[in-house]
């Protein structure tokens, strides 16, 4: 594994995971999208998928222009919060539970990826990459409109759905 010796490697080794991190779940978030059954939710993980689809886009061109290639290396910390959201689709039959539980390890993915990318910009204005810089915040800002807003449909709307089902069987078993 090589060393990583300056600034600007280290910049490109955020920049690569973030790379890696998009690749896993846009490959994941179609099969998610199957499994849920709350139109609005399928909703916001298309654009979350399409988000990931542009966002590798836009690391490719940066890649070109720092003369970093993306490499193939997995992220692992994307690849477990991944798997841990598969774990749930095999766990889960109920789908209103199911639904919840998508949403929330969806939003685990998405809190990650808030985190990197303010690390991405941060180093990029550091090393005076305004394109890393215009890119980061541009999904940065993106992501926390798009964090806010699974926030109030699962308050609003995925958690009482799935409280209520649950109640509503309780009484007829009662």
């Amino acid at each position: 594994m090589p060393q990583i010796k300056n600034a600007e490697q280290l910049a490109a080794k955020g920049l690569k995971e973030i790379h890696s991190a998009e690749r896993q779940l846009i490959r994941q978030l179609p099969k998610l999208s199957k499994a849920v059954e709350h139109e609005g939710l399928r909703t916001m993980l298309e654009r979350r998928r399409e988000m990931g689809e542009q966002l590798i886009e836009d690391l490719d061109e940066i890649f070109d222009e720092i003369d970093v290639r993306a490499g193939r290396k997995k992220n692992n910390t994307a690849e477990g919060l991944i798997e841990d959201v598969n774990e749930h689709l095999e766990e889960i039959q109920e789908p209103a539970v199911r639904d919840a539980a998508l949403l929330a390890g969806v939003q685990k993915v998405l809190h990650y990826c808030i985190a990197a990318w303010g690390t991405s910009r941060s180093m990029g204005e550091l090393l005076g990459q305004q394109r890393v810089v215009e890119v980061m915040q541009a999904v940065l800002d993106e992501g926390k409109r798009m964090d806010e807003e699974l926030t109030d449909l699962a308050e609003k709307e995925v958690n009482p759905r799935m409280l209520e089902e649950q109640q509503g069987k309780a009484q007829a078993a009662a």
